[in-house]
C-alpha cells in the first residue's frame, strides 16, 4: 500500500487568478483604478503624444527614444519588412477560406525556417528577429487578404510608417492620413498588457530556452481563442447584428431575456472603464466625423450608455473594454472582420517580444504545480477482469 496521505488539497486559484509569478518592468495594470502604464508612462499620455513606432522602441529598450534613436529604429524596421518569396508562395497555396489568424500563426512558425538567426538566442539576435517579425506579420496579413480576394500582393513602401504601410499593402491606394493615424493609435494602445494569456504563453515557451519564433507561435495560438484575441471579432459581429442605433435597446432587452453576453463589456482585470477605451473613442469619433459614416460608432455609444444604466452591469462594475471600440474602429478602416484578431497580433507582437527578452534575461523554467484531486491507492485489475 502507498503511504500517500489522501488529504483534501486547498482549492486552486482557477485561471491563476490573483497569483504573481514574476517581476516585470514592462507594463503596469491597476484594474481598480483603471491605470495602464508602459514602462511607467500612462497609456493616455502615450496615446496623445506618441506613435506606435515610438512605443515599440519604449517597450523593447526601456525608455522613450531620442529623435536620433527613433530614426535609427525606423530605418532598421523598414529595411527588414519584406517577406521571403517562399512565404508568399505558401500563402498562395493555402485555402482562401482559411482562418487568417491560423494563417498568421502558421506563417510565424514557417518564417523561422527563412530567418538566418532563428536558432540564435543572443539578445542582439532576438532584437533583430523581433524587428523582422514586426514587419513580416503585417505583410502576411495584407498579402493573404489580397490573395484570397484574387488580387496580387503589393510591395511595401519604406517611406511610410508601420500603420500607413499596412493600409497601402492592404488596399493598394495612398492611405488617408487620418485613417493611418487612427490605426497607428490602435496599435499603440494594444501593444502590451502585463501577463495576459498570450504573453504568458510566450514567456512559458521562452522559459524552456526555446527560440523567439516558437515563443511567438505559442502566443499567436493562444490569442486565437474567443476568450482572448478573438473577442474583438465577436464584438463587431454583435454590432452588425444590431444594424442600426434604433435597434440597440430592443436588442439589449431581448439579449437579457435569453442570457446573451454583451461582447466588449467587462474585463478580467479592470473593474472600471478600460483606460484604453477613451483614447479609442476619441480617435474613432474624429474618424467618423471626417467621413460622416457614424453608424457603428453610434451603435457602440448607445449600447455602452444602456449597459451603464442597467443594474446588472452597474452593480458588477462591468464597463467597456478595449475590444468594444476597437471593433467599430477597425471596421471603419475597412479591415475585414475575420482579420481583427490578426490586427491585435500586429500590435501585441511588440509586447510579446519585449516579454521574451525580459524572460530570457533572467530566466527560470516556468513550472507551476497543480492540486491533484483524483483517487489514490487503486488496486490493479487484470485487463480480462475489467468491465
Amino acid at each position: 500500500m502507498s503511504d500517500v496521505t489522501a488529504t483534501k488539497p486547498a482549492p486552486a486559484a482557477k485561471g491563476m487568478a490573483g497569483m504573481v509569478i514574476s517581476d516585470s518592468s514592462i507594463s503596469f495594470v491597476d484594474g481598480a483604478a483603471g491605470i495602464l502604464e508602459y514602462r511607467g508612462h500612462d497609456i493616455r499620455q502615450l496615446a496623445e503624444h506618441s506613435s506606435f513606432e515610438e512605443v515599440a522602441y519604449l517597450l523593447w529598450n526601456g525608455h522613450l527614444p531620442t529623435a536620433a534613436e527613433l530614426e535609427e529604429m525606423r530605418m532598421e524596421s523598414r529595411s527588414c519588412r519584406p517577406l521571403p518569396g517562399e512565404i508568399v508562395t505558401i500563402l498562395r497555396q493555402l485555402p482562401n477560406d482559411a482562418s487568417p489568424t491560423a494563417v498568421m500563426r502558421s506563417s510565424i512558425s514557417i518564417l523561422a525556417h527563412y530567418d538566418p538567426e532563428s536558432e540564435d538566442n543572443s539578445p542582439a539576435a532576438n532584437r533583430r528577429k523581433a524587428c523582422r517579425l514586426l514587419g513580416q506579420i503585417a505583410a502576411v496579413l495584407a498579402h493573404f487578404e489580397r490573395i484570397r480576394n484574387g488580387h496580387y500582393p503589393i510591395e511595401q513602401r519604406a517611406d511610410l510608417d508601420h500603420a500607413a504601410n499596412f493600409l497601402w499593402m492592404l488596399n493598394g491606394a495612398e492611405p488617408d492620413p487620418m485613417a493611418a493615424k487612427a490605426l497607428d493609435q490602435y496599435l499603440l494602445l494594444l501593444a502590451d498588457h502585463e501577463f495576459n494569456a498570450s504573453t504568458f504563453a510566450a514567456r512559458v515557451t521562452a522559459s524552456t530556452d526555446s527560440d523567439l519564433h516558437s515563443a511567438i507561435t505559442s502566443a499567436m495560438g493562444t490569442l486565437k481563442g474567443p476568450l482572448h484575441g478573438a473577442a474583438v471579432q465577436e464584438a463587431m459581429v454583435q454590432f452588425l447584428e444590431i444594424g442600426e442605433s434604433s435597434n440597440v435597446e430592443p436588442w439589449f432587452i431581448k439579449g437579457k431575456t435569453t442570457g446573451r453576453r454583451v461582447m466588449g463589456i467587462g474585463h478580467r482585470v479592470y473593474k472600471v472603464r478600460d483606460p484604453r477605451a477613451e483614447p479609442l473613442v476619441h480617435n474613432l469619433e474624429m474618424l467618423v466625423n471626417a467621413t460622416g459614416e457614424r453608424q457603428w460608432f453610434d451603435i457602440a455609444r448607445r449600447l455602452e450608455e444602456i449597459a451603464k444604466e442597467d443594474p446588472y452591469f452597474r452593480d458588477r462594475n462591468l464597463s467597456a473594454n478595449v475590444d468594444f471600440y476597437s471593433a467599430p474602429l477597425l471596421y471603419s478602416l475597412g479591415i475585414p472582420v475575420d482579420t481583427f484578431t490578426c490586427m491585435f497580433a500586429m500590435s501585441r507582437i511588440v509586447g510579446w517580444t519585449a516579454h521574451v527578452f525580459e524572460q530570457m534575461a533572467d530566466n527560470r523554467l516556468i513550472r507551476p504545480q497543480s492540486n491533484y484531486v483524483g483517487p489514490h491507492d487503486l488496486p490493479w485489475v487484470p485487463i480480462e477482469e475489467r468491465g
